[in-house]
């Protein structure tokens, strides 16, 4: 990249693209991040600038500061877009839960802490980021028409989320928004930052020799007050917990008693990764660590806590090996059954699921040590039958994965009944819905897809509103053929949670399947927009610009496709052939030539190599290649027609 040395003078030069300011922090770089702003205000562009800052304002820095800008006038417009998107507003800004609510919960979301049985997968929380993209464009493309300029600083130590929001804002609606991001950067992190932008998103890079802030002196005296009377402010109130965490943590680890904000960091470590916060709650996990070792290191709850989240943070992040690590110290450390039970289950998930390399029978082991420590644990005769269940419903996922379903689904099922006989009709229903489901996914498995519906069906009656469920079910009537109940359940799937672009590709597959071509290109076409690095939705709906005779659209997809996974024939096939119907041969010739060295004995790829060989002028080459079609498909329907098309070559 080639830097610059002042600020452009006008921003708007810029709009779909992000100018990048590396210098020193301070006030000196927000005055140059506002006087950028000024000059875009007076050419009547809307403009925020922001503090993305993580330390000071959580997760969600700087986003949380352009949404409250935004939201009374979308209240006074357009509130059906606050109604649309309560979700993800209320899990960036927690106050609006006091004057919205959130339509759709499931029971994720609201089982009571000590029957919370499943977390959000990570990319969960990536829905949130792509449901406030959409509520922004429907704002704007509705009611403001202004170009838009948002100055991001410290953008280098914002929350991965809000950075995560910044950067897919720009590349999905950068130019609709006619959006110009300036994004402030310390010079030791600047690289990092551009790395995280896609590159003909990126602009202009300029490196300013600015002054940093001088040091300032703490008054820890004052700062313990402020502390003190935010604490007070705060109470037992959760929702002004949650909005005022950062500042608790931030001031009392400035304040002369900076051990207590581990109790703050314990909370963020806890509400974090249960909303699928993952890697913004691994932060606070690492911080608190040391904090717990320090001033209460015979504190074992406290420790189970960080253990127990950071385990999940880092199964859930992909980083089984930092997970396992984690948990052989918790087993270490925590010597009494009512931890260890818990232990011995998440290590097994590690050797069943999580490990590059899996162990079936080294998780069954800690299965049953973790019944053992069960047996022995202080615990309620309640507590102990549903951690059995829960037990239990890990060793049938082991079974499953050792390819014996019916024992699999006789685990579940005799969970399910136990939980049934002992428990209360509306106590532990999330664990019986996803034994439900978990019956479903053997089934499905062994392609038994009625019984797969039948129990999918039961475990939605407990939990309605879970998205994937409708996804799921969707997915095994398409199997059926079913597809206007595909249809039903894929569109359900959408009303019920931010977008995704799985379901939208299921969408366009069923779309197809009923000839609706149009509805199957926007649907493919929305999933690509929410990701476009996925090579099966590149290909259908190349596939489908095919059927409507666009094949310049086309062949950007197969391109795009292939720029993501080169070792695919049928799309290098498909790609020939319409190389070949635009008269570019040897363009045809190479995409055929590759697709059969990675797939020999596809006859068809011969019979086409042949035909392009033959637009070359190369017949002998050609015979051979429809000598080889027949000898791989001696029955072909077309033999008569290929022999006369090898004569005719030969001669």
């Amino acid at each position: 990249m080639e830097w610059q040395h002042n600020m452009p003078t006008q921003p708007l030069n810029w709009a779909g693209q992000v100018i990048l300011l590396e210098a020193e922090p301070g006030q000196c770089r927000r005055d140059r991040l506002q006087q950028c702003l000024h000059q875009a205000q007076a050419s009547g562009a809307s403009t925020w600038l922001l503090s993305c800052d993580r330390d000071r304002g959580g997760p969600w820095a700087g986003l949380k500061v352009l949404l409250n800008d935004l939201i009374p006038k979308i209240q006074a417009e357009a509130p059906d877009l606050l109604i649309k998107h309560d979700y993800e507003l209320a899990s960036v800004l927690p106050g609006l839960g006091r004057t919205i609510s959130v339509r759709n919960p499931t029971l994720t979301d609201t089982a009571p802490k000590n029957e919370r049985v499943r977390n959000y997968p990570a990319d969960r929380a990536f829905r949130i980021v792509h449901g406030l993209i959409d509520l922004l464009a429907a704002w704007h493309q509705r009611f403001d028409s202004s170009p838009w300029v948002i100055a991001c600083d410290r953008f280098d130590h914002a929350g991965a989320l809000a950075r995560r929001f910044f950067v897919e804002l720009m590349r999905r609606r950068g130019q609709q928004l006619h959006l110009t991001l300036v994004v402030a950067t310390d010079p030791i992190n600047s690289e990092a930052v551009v790395g995280q932008f896609d590159p003909k998103y990126l602009g202009q890079c300029v490196r300013l020799n600015l002054h940093p802030d001088p040091p300032t002196c703490v008054n820890q005296q004052e700062i313990t007050r402020l502390a003190e009377e935010l604490e007070h402010k705060v109470g037992e109130d959760a929702i002004e917990l949650e909005i005022h965490l950062p500042e608790l943590i931030r001031y009392y680890q400035l304040s002369n008693q900076p051990e207590k904000a581990l109790k703050y960091q314990l909370h963020a470590c806890s509400i974090y990764p249960k909303r699928g916060f993952y890697e913004d709650g691994l932060v606070y996990c690492e911080a608190a660590l040391p904090k717990l070792e320090r001033y209460c290191p015979d504190d074992i709850e406290k420790h189970w806590i960080i253990y127990f989240k950071a385990y999940n943070c880092y199964a859930a992040l992909g980083k089984p090996l930092q997970a396992l690590e984690v948990m052989e110290t918790a087993i270490t450390k925590l010597d009494a059954p009512e931890y260890l039970y818990h232990c011995c289950y998440m290590m097994a998930m590690l050797y069943a699921r999580f490990l590059p390399e899996r162990d079936l029978s080294k998780a069954e082991a800690y299965l049953d040590r973790g019944l053992e420590e069960l047996a022995r644990a202080d615990i309620p005769q309640y507590t102990k039958l549903f951690q059995t269940a829960f037990n239990r419903n890990g060793l049938a996922l082991v079974r499953q994965r050792q390819g014996r379903s019916h024992e699999a689904m006789e685990i579940c099922q005799s969970c399910f009944e136990q939980l049934n006989a002992h428990l209360k009709p509306n106590e532990h229903l999330l664990h019986r819905s996803v034994l439900l489901y978990n019956i479903a996914q053997v089934y499905a498995a062994i392609n038994s897809h009625e019984q797969a519906i039948a129990y999918l069906t039961a475990a939605m009656a407990m939990d309605s509103n879970y998205s994937e469920y409708y996804n799921d079910r969707g997915n095994l009537y398409f199997k059926l053929g079913r597809f206007e109940d595909a249809l039903k359940d894929y569109t359900k799937a959408i009303e019920l949670s931010p977008p995704y672009w799985e379901v939208w590709s299921n969408l366009g597959q069923c779309y197809r399947h009923l000839s609706k071509i149009t509805e199957a290109l926007n649907a493919f076409s929305t999933a690509i927009d929410l990701d476009p690095n996925q090579f099966s939705v590149l290909l259908a709906r190349a596939e489908v610009f095919e059927m409507l005779e666009q094949p310049d659209a086309a062949l950007a997809d197969y391109n795009a496709a292939l720029a993501l996974d080169a070792n695919q024939p049928l799309a290098l096939a498909n790609r020939a052939i319409l190389h070949y119907d635009a008269g570019c041969y040897e363009e045809a010739l190479a995409d055929l030539e590759r697709a059969i060295a990675l797939s020999p004995e596809t006859a068809d790829l011969y019979q086409n190599r042949a035909v392009a060989l033959t637009s070359l002028g190369r017949f002998q080459e050609a015979a051979r290649d429809l000598k080889t079609y027949l000898q791989l498909c001696p029955f072909a329907e077309d033999r008569l027609e290929v022999e006369s098309q090898l004569l005719a070559l030969l001669s």
